[in-house]
């Protein structure tokens, strides 16, 4: 039986998110409470709604769930941009940020409309 452990989107979620501890591992310390957590928090966030929608009995509901981890994907996307604009990351991070990003933007546009086609 597949589970989210399946899914593709789901393994480069969890991989973000271990890029993202990395990364913000070396902000500043005032940060720590602030935009290190934040952005910590979104992160997490988006394999967490992808497993939860897909532990759900319903694709009505994997899809809200994927509603959510689209959202946060979103937001580690402004907060990254944020974190760069005050010089807490590199160039090269970002683009590295980036790429991820845009990879799961793709693949959780492409769920959403399988999900949608089953409704």
């Amino acid at each position: 039986m597949k589970t989210h452990k399946d899914l593709d989107i789901w393994k480069m979620a969890i991989d973000l998110v271990t890029n993202i501890y990395t990364i913000t591992r070396d902000f500043p310390k005032e940060e720590l409470y602030g935009l290190t957590n934040q952005i910590r928090r979104a992160a997490i966030s988006i394999p967490s709604n992808i497993a939860e929608g897909a532990g759900r009995k319903s694709n009505k509901e994997f899809l809200q769930f994927m509603y959510y981890a689209t959202g946060s994907l979103s937001e580690v996307e402004t907060q990254m941009v944020i974190a760069y604009n005050l010089h807490y990351i590199s160039d090269k991070q970002k683009q590295q940020i980036e790429l991820v990003l845009n990879s799961l933007f793709k693949m959780s546009y492409g769920l959403i409309q399988s999900i949608k086609r089953k409704l």
